[in-house]
């Protein structure tokens, strides 16, 4: 009688490269998407800025 057993083979080399880049784009793209979010807020501050639509001086009551 046989005996089946499932042998340990050790890490797949090219399986772990492969999961480590696809982390490394999504990390990635996660945070180029908060860089494009802040740049976008900061410039829409800057047009209102140039538009006198707000101001960063306080107005005396």
């Amino acid at each position: 009688m046989a005996s089946a057993h499932v042998v340990y083979k050790g890490p797949s080399i090219l399986k772990e490269i492969l999961i480590g880049i696809g982390l490394g784009l999504a990390a990635g793209a996660l945070w180029k998407r908060h860089h494009w979010k802040n740049q976008r807020t900061t410039k829409e501050f800057y047009d209102l800025l140039d538009k006198g639509e707000i101001s960063v001086v306080v107005e005396e009551e």
